[in-house]
């Protein structure tokens, strides 16, 4: 049995809480947001309170929260309150670094842009630049400014509508939408931690069909309580659209059976799930002599 550490908040520190929830709670997608107060100064700093929450219409929210050790705002909340508008840059692998010194302390009048060494992009529709070494930028204006709390770690959500994306073309696939290994984004964990969404860490999973599938209760009883079988297994399997019928089953074992005559057949099915073939690692453990295994 699985044994649990149970947290109340209230009952610890905020800083331990914000840790334990950023540990949890990842990785995060990266906002890296340029702002702009009212006397023309630009701002430019990254929140991993961040997503994207409606497409019509297009919104997306982040949250710059009072700092826990001292209970004061950054820089971004004051602009946005004197001029709502923002531009939410991605961060790509290849500026994490640079994103990562944007988000030092500097003093209100140095430019992070300077400091972090990107270049200031004119936007279209609003007044903060974009970050061009960023691979997408969303021109916002601020519709909403929610504050959650008043005390240190109090988040304060600021609601952005998209008026514009700039997308760089080569992050694109040939189709024109965004490939992910291409744009190679950036996640936040906790602590110091990262995650690098490109490579062999994307992976594919499939949709659940128009028609609801099968379910993993619909699954026989000695495939739903296979040891060997992880939930994923599962998953896969019962996102199927029906099970197949005794001739298909039979029609299958007479094509198929002798080359798994000797393997040990959740493994062997394990194998075709891995190369995405569902029906065939279906019609394997459906084999009437496995039943009770």
């Amino acid at each position: 049995m699985n044994e649990y550490l149970t947290i109340t908040p209230g009952e610890l520190k905020t800083r331990d809480l914000h840790r334990y929830m950023l540990g949890a709670i990842s990785p995060r997608p990266i906002a890296f947001a340029s702002t702009i107060s009212g006397d023309g100064t630009p701002n430019l700093a990254p929140f991993s309170f961040f997503n994207v929450f409606s497409s019509n219409p297009p919104t997306v929210i982040f949250s710059p929260a009072r700092r826990v050790r001292n209970n004061t705002t950054k820089d971004t909340l004051s602009n946005v309150y004197e001029v709502p508008e923002v531009v939410v840059n991605v961060v790509s692998h290849r500026i994490v670094q640079q994103m990562n010194l944007a988000s030092s302390d500097y003093p209100y009048n140095v430019s992070e842009f300077e400091k972090a060494g990107f270049t200031p992009l004119p936007s279209e529709l609003v007044r903060p630049p974009r970050v061009a070494e960023s691979p997408v930028q969303f021109e916002c204006k601020i519709v909403e400014i929610k504050p959650l709390g008043e005390h240190g770690g109090a988040g304060q959500l600021i609601f952005g509508r998209v008026l514009r994306l700039h997308i760089n073309q080569a992050v694109l696939t040939k189709e024109r939408f965004i490939d992910p290994h291409k744009i190679d984004l950036v996640g936040r964990m906790g602590d110091a931690y990262y995650s690098r969404a490109s490579g062999r860490a994307v992976f594919e999973v499939e949709k659940p069909l128009a028609q609801p599938g099968i379910g993993i209760d619909a699954l026989p009883e000695h495939i739903r309580n296979s040891k060997q079988l992880t939930g994923n297994d599962l998953g896969r399997l019962g996102n199927m659209p029906a099970l197949p019928d005794a001739a298909q089953i039979q029609a299958w074992w007479k094509t198929h059976g002798a080359q798994y005559h000797n393997q040990n057949p959740f493994r062997a099915a394990r194998a075709l799930l891995a190369a995405n073939q569902k029906m065939d690692a279906l019609l394997l453990l459906l084999n009437p002599t496995l039943t009770g295994k």
